[in-house]
């Protein structure tokens, strides 16, 4: 089985030239067996490229960007799934591949089927020859000592929790107000800066995908503009 990766070449997106180095390099380092398919000099491959991705991960606008993952004429997804997959140690089952023994992959695989299936059962031994009291505890004249024993015990251990709380009544320690107030004004002021650091990575995150949305539309506005060139100029031929 083939790995097929659908990219540009002559991509003018810096976002997507780094998605398509990303995935190249990824399977490259894997040494997996993969082609690569240009779909900005080649029709047909932007035409099959379109066509295979299932309706349900194109965009909105219908048209996928670069790069697409296919094992043979399967679908296996796009940059955002491929990624999900490398951070998960799973590659390999998202490419439709079984794992190399001895990866992180496999023995994840390992864990996951053995709690699926649950482990083996260790034999039990046979105690059939054991005696009864062996097996049951103790004789039942050693029992009658023991409980005896215990009822000595029960009854001193009463009378010293008795003299025990007459004694500790009412020394509690003192509560350090003073302490736990200045501990709250820590917490708060953690708390505070804690949230102010979410919301400067929250305003980051949103800025990274304004960008990356809007290099991304560029790139389809520019492939559509050389979709639109490329008929133009078999009109004019014709």
């Amino acid at each position: 089985m083939v790995i097929k990766v659908f990219l540009a070449s002559s991509s003018g997106s810096t976002a997507i030239k780094k998605k398509q180095q990303d995935v190249v390099g990824f399977l490259e380092a894997l040494k997996l067996d993969y082609t690569q398919l240009d779909i900005a000099c080649n029709e047909e491959n932007r035409m099959w490229m379109r066509q295979n991705v299932p309706e349900e991960k194109k965009p909105t606008n219908g048209i996928p960007l670069p790069p697409q993952i296919f094992n043979e004429e399967s679908y296996c997804g796009d940059y955002d799934t491929f990624f999900d997959a490398k951070e998960d140690n799973s590659v390999y089952a998202f490419l439709g591949l079984p794992p190399p023994p001895g990866s992180k992959e496999a023995a994840q695989a390992d864990k996951e089927h053995i709690v699926q299936n649950g482990t083996h059962a260790a034999e039990n031994p046979d105690d059939s020859e054991v005696p009864v009291e062996e097996r049951n505890g103790n004789a039942h004249g050693e029992k009658e000592q023991v409980e005896a024993a215990d009822e000595e015990e029960g009854e001193g251990g009463e009378a010293g929790d008795e003299a025990t709380e007459g004694e500790t009544a009412g020394d509690e320690p003192p509560a350090a107000e003073e302490g736990e107030e200045e501990a709250v004004e820590e917490t708060d002021e953690v708390t505070e800066d804690t949230q102010a650091q979410a919301e400067e990575v929250e305003e980051e995150e949103e800025q990274e995908e304004e960008d990356l949305q809007s290099e991304e539309e560029e790139e389809l506005r520019q492939l559509e503009e050389e979709e639109e060139a490329e008929a133009q100029e078999e009109e004019e031929a014709e």
